[in-house]
């Protein structure tokens, strides 16, 4: 039985790209795409897919927060995550929120396909220039510190999510909506984060919010190879 995929990622000329990779793959199945992190949660409940192609920066919900959503409802649905950027901190954030692999948009044809297959099999996979570094930083003994010092070190990964979108200027009614929630438990977790972060409103909420990147992705280094998959 073919294994069954569904792309997300909001540009359109990459999600060709990616069907394109993958219709010589008879093993590969595309059976849905879209450019919204909503509407692929949605999309999860009702095609069942194997593998979840997700690009790590969506508009509106990210990545991050719709592989959160999804697991939520469809454990058993796997994620692999596409991003154009190698930094730690994206790294991380979506291994914690159970994605099963990280692929760079500049991987080849051949890298893409097997961390699919991999992924599908029920294994995980990072691209070698991901591991590679996460290696060396390991191997320095700079992973845990840098982790460890972070801020937001100390949230969940919900809190983490319900951070970006206050930073973002969505009102409590609007984020329980988008997520799924009350609005008091909106206001619970939002209670929580300013205890654990020492704020006591949400202008200094968002303002760390900024101050750590959470609302934009970073690499932390340059890259030459950056063309994306073809």
């Amino acid at each position: 039985m073919p294994i069954r995929v569904l792309i997300v990622d909001d540009h359109k000329i990459m999600r060709d790209g990616i069907k394109a990779i993958l219709k010589p793959a008879l093993d590969l199945d595309v059976v849905g795409e879209t450019d919204s992190g909503i509407d692929a949660v949605q999309m999860v409940r009702k095609l069942r897919p194997d593998v979840v192609m997700m690009d790590i920066e969506l508009q509106g919900m990210s990545g991050i927060e719709a592989t959160i959503e999804m697991l939520r409802h469809n454990p058993e649905t796997r994620v692999m995550m596409l991003s154009m950027y190698d930094d730690e901190h994206s790294v991380i954030s979506a291994v914690k929120a159970g994605a099963r692999g990280f692929v760079l948009k500049r991987a080849s044809d051949g890298d893409l396909i097997q961390a699919l297959r991999t992924v599908a099999q029920g294994g995980s996979y990072l691209s070698p220039r991901v591991s590679d570094r996460l290696l060396e930083r390991i191997q320095k003994g700079t992973v845990d510190e840098s982790t460890q010092s972070l801020p937001l070190a100390n949230l969940s990964p919900r809190e983490v999510q319900v951070l970006r979108l206050i930073a973002e200027g969505k009102t409590s009614k609007e984020i329980a909506v988008m997520l799924d929630l009350s609005v008091q438990t909106i206001r619970s977790y939002r209670k929580a984060m300013m205890k654990k972060l020492n704020v006591n409103n949400i202008a200094g909420l968002t303002q760390l919010a900024l101050a750590t990147g959470l609302t934009r992705q970073q690499s932390f280094g340059t890259n030459s190879d950056s063309s994306p998959l073809h």
